[in-house]
């Protein structure tokens, strides 16, 4: 697949699936599917790919200690060791994997290369890629917060908190959030950085691009909504409780922009576990971040290591003995037989 399929046809998905959405102005029938079956769907799919995911990956051996690291171990006496980035201990590990999920600390340093003069190399960190997920990703969690309120009844009070802070410039009714704009201007920039620079295009695959497509889509799809095309939220909630509670009901007049935005956001549901998206969950699980760096200490057990029955050098040479003296190769053994 070209380069340019590889953009055209994500982006063509993702357009397929907001016209798809066109289909809840057939009826109530076809409301219902997109309102309760595809929810239920994509829900089925994200928890069953999920811990499919995640059990395979906790059963993949690791048959060595291979953490990450770039700082000194504890060893010499005279050298201070870095307990973040050469971990020894659990306490050490879980500092340094908080770091990593909350803050992206690998990001912020020894990400990027370059070579100064002809035997020097400057390590260094894309710093504008390390505030452009760590912004997303802020943002999206926030958000996330945000929308409890459709499905708690009462209301979840963390979520009004972070609603009135996250709205407190208000400037029009109904209130701007100012997430919304962060995850845009980011997801933008994640999608930009990964078209106009040729290395990172050249190893994109299309799965990539879907991914920033949809996850475009489902950001404008909701700031549309809620400033632009307003939608009864009193009906979302109606349907969002009715649905958790497995005791599913329509209301008429939610309207067709609720729908587009509803399909978007189930496709990226269900397509979490089978993406790179994955690695929010991938990251407990990596061995180079998740294992102690004392292989100087400790010995490392691969319990993985299953006795194997070898083939020694000398049962080969029992087993081909004839066909090799015939072929003049040396025989190393001394029990050779004589050659009849």
């Amino acid at each position: 697949m070209s380069s340019t399929s590889r953009i055209l046809c994500p982006l063509a998905l993702v357009t397929f699936l907001a016209l798809l959405s066109l289909l809840t102005l057939v009826g109530h029938g076809a409301e219902f599917i997109f309102a309760v079956v595809i929810p239920y769907l994509a829900i089925t799919f994200f928890f069953a790919g999920f811990v499919y995911r995640v059990l395979r990956w906790a059963q993949s051996p690791v048959p060595f200690n291979i953490p990450t690291t770039c700082g000194q171990e504890v060893s010499l006496d005279w050298i201070k060791s870095d307990k973040i980035e050469s971990p020894t201990d659990n306490w050490a590990v879980a500092g340094r994997m908080l770091l990593e999920i909350f803050l992206f600390r690998s990001l912020f340093r020894n990400s990027s290369m370059q070579q100064a003069g002809e035997h020097r190399l400057i390590y260094g960190g894309s710093r504008w890629l390390w505030l452009g997920g760590l912004a997303f990703h802020w943002s999206l969690l926030i958000i996330l917060i945000r929308h409890l309120r459709f499905f708690t009844e009462p209301v979840f009070q963390p979520s009004i908190w972070i609603s009135t802070i996250d709205g407190v410039l208000q400037l029009a009714l109904p209130a701007l959030f100012i997430t919304d704009f962060i995850i845009l201007i980011a997801v933008s920039y994640l999608l930009v950085r990964r078209l106009t620079s040729i290395r990172i295009r050249y190893i994109s695959l299309a799965s990539d691009y879907l991914a920033l497509f949809l996850i475009l889509a489902v950001v404008i799809s909701g700031i549309l909504m809620r400033s632009v095309f307003k939608i009864d939220l009193v009906a979302v909630k109606e349907l969002a409780i009715s649905v958790i509670t497995f005791r599913p009901v329509v209301p008429a007049g939610i309207g067709l922009p609720f729908y587009i935005h509803l399909l978007l956001v189930c496709t990226l549901i269900a397509y979490f576990p089978f993406s790179k998206m994955m690695h929010a969950a991938g990251i407990l699980l990596s061995p180079t971040r998740n294992l102690k760096n004392d292989s100087r200490r400790v010995m490392h057990i691969n319990p993985w290591n299953r006795p194997v029955r070898v083939h020694t050098y000398a049962e080969y040479e029992d087993e081909f003995r004839q066909p090799m003296i015939k072929a003049g190769i040396p025989i190393e053994t001394n029990n050779a037989p004589a050659e009849q």
